[in-house]
């Protein structure tokens, strides 16, 4: 595997012994960073997929079963269709019979799929059992491994059915990331975008200094931009744990993404790839609305990240209905999440449906 510089950790700070470490460290070190997070061997889950199991399962089962831990392996298919609750009954089964206590900790070893399902299913199980978040892939490294957030889909939207439930410890192995398809690599790095323009333009002149290193996975790029960017969501879950206030900013891109998502059907677009059309939207309302916005070049920098054809085929009257949908609509008003410039965004009630259409039409006539 190709070496990566050892990097700082970043803590994501909930209170008095409620914070947690996001490190980035080997899998081989998950059982001493498990004892650090107060973790004792003994019974463990250990949730991932079929592709990931090939990859990574022979290493860290190694280490648990050296350390003394008992995993029960529980093996996923991949893709976003098993956040399903058929997929959390196995989970659920599994772990029952297994017979497991409220100190058995789940260890999900996937992405972002893999996490919010066995996440969900640690919240539930027993009312609540430790959670080791392993992130494998860059989105979920640098955003849904962080946080809490949990939960499976519904045919309505995504993320329906869920729950805030915040691990022990996130251990984030950046020698995973060299095994990415490279749509799941290209996929990751519009989270890595978004983090930046919502809370750092420092990082977005980085950004734009370092795209192409970046889509060639060259090591030291990768290890300075995974760490910022985990930093930006760590520090913004740090000052809002349940998304009452600045932790919704976060979701810039993600509504119009998610309706990108539903109408075209899950599978189509990844989930990154929707974001990175739903940026665009979001960029075009925001210049709307503050003209001062560096339009061009925001939108420059998300367009390097590429995204499949067929955006086009999906009706503008879908697509907004979907957004109408969203978990952000409060109170039969749709808040949106837009830029006044970079590295400063807040949430909005005030686009108006002409402006949302247009801003579809915008990004609907300019995608592959």
């Amino acid at each position: 595997m190709e070496s990566f510089a050892v990097l700082p950790s970043v803590r994501v700070e909930l209170g008095p012994d409620r914070g947690y470490e996001v490190v980035f460290r080997p899998l081989e070190a998950v059982p001493r960073l498990m004892r650090a997070a107060g973790l004792r061997p003994g019974r463990c889950l250990l949730v991932t997929d079929e592709t990931v199991e090939a990859l990574y399962r022979p290493v860290l089962e190694k280490a648990l079963q050296a350390d003394g831990w008992h995993p029960l392996v529980i093996v996923l298919p991949p893709g976003e269709t098993t956040k399903s609750p058929d997929h959390l009954r196995r989970i659920y089964d599994a772990a029952l019979t297994f017979g497991i206590d409220r100190k058995t900790p789940v260890l999900a070893l996937g992405g972002g799929v893999v996490g919010d399902l066995a996440g969900f299913a640690a919240a539930t199980l027993l009312r609540g059992l430790p959670l080791v978040q392993l992130p494998t892939t860059l989105i979920a490294q640098v955003d849904s491994a962080l946080g809490g957030k949990t939960g499976i889909n519904h045919p309505l939207g995504k993320n329906l059915i869920g729950a805030f439930h915040q691990p022990a410890l996130v251990c984030a192995d950046l020698r995973t990331l060299t095994t990415l398809p490279e749509r799941a690599w290209t996929s990751g790095l519009a989270e890595v975008v978004k983090h930046a323009l919502i809370a750092d333009a420092d990082f977005v002149t980085f950004l734009e200094a370092h795209m192409d290193a970046l889509l060639q996975r060259r090591a030291d790029v990768v290890a300075e931009a995974v760490r910022r960017a985990a930093a930006i969501k760590a520090a913004i879950v740090s000052e809002d744990e349940k998304e009452r206030g600045r932790r919704a900013l976060l979701n810039f891109g993600h509504t119009f993404g998610h309706a990108i998502e539903l109408v075209a059907g899950y599978g189509h677009f990844t989930h990154g790839e929707a974001v990175a059309l739903g940026m665009r939207a979001a960029l075009y309302l925001s210049h709307r609305l503050h003209p001062d916005l560096p339009f061009a070049r925001a939108e420059a920098l998300v367009r390097r990240l590429p995204v499949p054809a067929g955006l086009n085929t999906c009706r503008v009257d879908d697509l907004i209905d979907a957004m109408q949908r969203d978990k952000k609509v409060e109170a039969g008003t749709l808040r949106l999440v837009l830029l006044r410039r970079l590295g400063e965004a807040y949430v909005t009630p005030a686009a108006t449906l002409e402006q949302i259409r247009e801003a579809w039409e915008h990004v609907r006539t300019t995608a592959p």
